[in-house]
C-alpha cells in the first residue's frame, strides 16, 4: 500500500483505490489536457473525476498497479495536495475573464504557482489571488492571500478554514505587483526561519504578535502612490 502522497496519491475510504490530482496552474487547462485526463481515467477505469476546491481535477477510483503508467500517460506533475508545503494557488478569473476584475489576479496568481507551489514550509500553506473586493480566491481564509483593489494589491495573512477556523489579517496595503510579490516573498521566508512544525501562518502570527511580523516584512519597503499606480 502506497504511504499518503506517495507518487502523488490520496488512498480513499474502500482503502484499495487511490485518487491522484495533477497540477493545473491557477485552474487553466486546455482541451487537449482535458480531453488526455478524460482518455486516462476511461482506460483505467476510474471511478470519477472531480473538479476539487483547489481548482484541480482528481482522477478518482484508481487500482495501486496502474498509478506509474497513469502518470507517464499524463505526462504532468502532481498537484501538492498533502504535506507541509504550499499547496495549489487559488486565483480567480480577474480582469482576463471578469467584469469586476480590477487586477490581473490570474498573472499574479501563476507568477505565485510558478516559484511556490510545492515549496517546503513548516506546515501546509495556502494562497489565494482575488482580483477585486469580491474575494473569489476565499483569501480570507488563505496562509497568505492578494485582493485586487483599484489602487494596488491589499495583502493579508493568517487566514485558516480548518476545524480551528481563523480569518486573515490585512498584512499592508496597497501595494504594486511589483512591490505586493516582495512582501510576499519576505512572510515565505519569516515564516520558514520563526513557524514551527505543523504550525499555520496564522497560529505564528497569534503567537509572535501580527505587529512583530509587519516589523520584520516591511522594514525598508516604502510604498507611494507612484508604486501603487504605475
Amino acid at each position: 500500500m502506497l504511504k499518503l502522497g506517495e507518487k502523488g496519491t490520496i488512498l480513499q475510504r474502500d482503502k484499495e483505490t487511490y485518487a491522484i490530482a495533477p497540477h493545473l496552474s491557477c485552474g487553466i487547462v486546455t482541451p487537449e489536457i482535458l480531453r488526455k485526463l478524460a482518455d486516462v481515467a476511461e482506460k483505467h477505469e476510474g471511478t470519477a473525476l472531480k473538479v476539487t476546491s483547489a481548482a484541480r481535477i482528481a482522477i478518482i477510483g484508481l487500482k495501486e498497479e496502474d498509478i506509474d503508467s497513469v502518470w507517464k500517460e499524463l505526462g504532468m506533475e502532481a498537484g501538492s495536495a498533502v504535506g507541509l508545503c504550499v499547496r495549489s494557488i487559488k486565483a480567480c478569473p480577474g480582469m482576463a475573464f471578469c467584469r469586476l476584475g480590477v487586477q490581473n489576479s490570474l498573472g499574479m496568481g501563476i507568477m505565485l504557482d510558478e516559484k511556490y507551489h510545492g515549496m517546503e514550509l513548516p506546515g501546509k500553506a495556502k494562497m489565494g489571488v482575488s482580483g477585486c473586493q469580491n474575494s473569489c480566491a476565499e483569501n480570507c481564509i488563505k496562509d497568505i492571500a492578494l485582493m485586487g483593489k483599484k489602487k494596488g494589491w491589499t495583502v493579508t495573512v493568517g487566514g485558516c478554514g480548518a476545524s480551528k477556523p481563523r480569518l486573515a489579517d490585512i498584512l499592508v496595503e496597497p501595494l504594486s505587483t511589483e512591490v505586493a510579490l516582495e512582501v510576499v516573498d519576505r512572510v515565505v521566508e519569516f515564516y520558514k526561519e520563526n513557524g514551527k512544525k505543523h504550525e499555520r501562518v496564522g497560529r505564528m502570527v497569534d503567537r509572535i504578535g501580527l505587529d512583530t511580523l509587519k516589523e520584520a516584512v516591511l522594514k525598508g519597503i516604502e510604498i507611494t502612490e507612484e508604486d501603487v499606480t504605475a
